[in-house]
């Protein structure tokens, strides 16, 4: 496997960062993760756009322009002959010295990888998730705003643990209002009759780039998409609820702490949704030439 780091293609073995890294030291720097399908890096340009957000929100330059950026990306995928894949970009503060201080860190690191990922089996893509909702909640949007995807993800490891714990593969956070904010690394939908709707960034939501691909595809289906405050209740009386992320891409819910779902079923819009999206996705993007 040959990672991208800092302008050249190195062999894994050969991909280190130093234990002075910010990165390491204090989760100081951002990440974004694309999938590839057919030889294209789906959504290629939002993703990278996000990722100079996050990086801007941080105060983090990143050493390189975004168009680079995304040669860079192509070329890594090339390199390993991805063609239906997983690509992580990581951009560290870099070397610094120890303490917080980040004016210490002279070079922000880059890096790429491309290579495979399956969140969940595929039994339950076919029966669905069951979910619960955890204790830990959701960073306050104006702590560690989530809009802001940083290499800090103890917020959400805490969560997924809290699941895994109780024998969930994923649960649900609240904000410190008490309403929904997201899953542990995935976007929530509920579905009322012809309305689709999901929490607004406000409340603790990555605004994420399946989420805005699902609310683009809705309309066709005849759904009306709002962004709406959540409550357990609205997702407990739901007549289905999804996750959405570029790991997980779209996956259904049919029972939450304990409550089934709908039918306790995958729903037909969700089903309509995940296969629009797979042939959207396998159908676009930029190529990996």
């Amino acid at each position: 496997m040959k990672i991208y780091m800092n302008g050249k293609l190195v062999d894994a073995e050969h991909a280190k960062v130093s234990v002075f890294d910010h990165g390491l030291l204090y989760g100081d720097g951002v990440f974004e993760g694309i999938r590839a399908y057919n030889g294209r890096v789906f959504k290629l340009e939002e993703h990278t756009d996000r990722l100079y957000r996050s990086a801007k929100a941080i105060d983090l330059h990143i050493p390189m322009s975004k168009a680079d950026m995304n040669a860079a990306v192509v070329a890594t995928c090339k390199a390993n002959d991805i063609k239906n894949g997983y690509i992580r970009h990581v951009v560290t503060r870099g070397v610094g010295s120890l303490g917080l201080n980040p004016e210490s860190c002279k070079e922000p690191q880059v890096i790429i990888i491309a290579g495979a990922i399956q969140l969940y089996p595929q039994e339950l893509y076919d029966n669905g998730l069951a979910v619960i909702t955890v204790g830990t909640l959701r960073n306050h949007t104006e702590a560690v705003n989530p809009r802001i995807k940083s290499l800090n993800y103890l917020n959400n490891i805490l969560a997924k643990i809290e699941a895994m714990n109780a024998g969930c593969m994923e649960c649900i956070m609240l904000n410190t209002q008490g309403y929904v904010a997201e899953a542990s690394g995935d976007n929530v939908f509920i579905v009322n009759g012809n309305t689709l709707r999901t929490p607004p960034a406000w409340c603790g939501a990555l605004e994420g780039i399946t989420r805005a691909t699902v609310m683009e595809l809705a309309p066709q289906f005849g759904l009306t998409v709002k962004e709406d405050v959540l409550t357990r209740y609205d997702l407990y009386t739901a007549d289905e609820l999804f996750l959405t992320g570029t790991a997980a891409e779209i996956i259904s819910v049919v029972k939450m702490d304990r409550r089934t779902i709908g039918t306790g079923q995958p729903g037909p819009v969700a089903k309509r949704l995940e296969q629009a999206f797979r042939e959207y996705a396998r159908s676009s993007g930029t190529p990996i030439i």
